[in-house]
């Protein structure tokens, strides 16, 4: 076998044991750098806050579909403006009733949530949330 294609002798060279410790540096500090960064967006989902509706829906109602109707809509919910966390949002995409709502209102509210688009208030919340699934 030729001794400049043995696997054994490719670490042997200086110049491949520069470039692995070169490769391995740049590995563990790319590492470090990204795990605060994870952390940070974690405690950002918990922290951020969704609306429902955002201020484009004020003064409507939400329907079971979580589309927004007017308030004499038989079968919607009031949709006051509240504010739901992250954390809220995501225990109720599992199944759980967002607080202060009846299962059916959780769930058009839930509906709208996921109904949301970029440039709503609360979009980008629920787009972590989908993240970190």
């Amino acid at each position: 076998m030729n001794e400049d294609k043995n696997p054994a002798n490719l670490l042997n060279r200086p110049t491949n044991r520069r470039r692995a410790l070169m490769l391995g540096a740049a590995t563990a500090s790319a590492i470090v750098s990204v795990r605060p960064a994870l952390a940070q967006s974690a405690a950002s989902i918990i922290n951020c806050d969704i609306p429902v509706p955002g201020p484009h829906g004020i003064g409507k109602n939400i329907d079971r579909y979580g589309k927004l109707v007017p308030r004499d809509t038989p079968g919607s919910f009031p949709a006051q403006g509240q504010k739901f966390t992250g954390e809220q949002v995501k225990a109720a995409l599992r199944g759980r009733s967002l607080p202060g709502t009846s299962a059916d209102q959780s769930q058009a509210y839930v509906n709208y949530i996921r109904r949301l688009q970029s440039g709503q208030s609360g979009f980008t919340c629920y787009a972590s949330l989908q993240m970190s699934r």
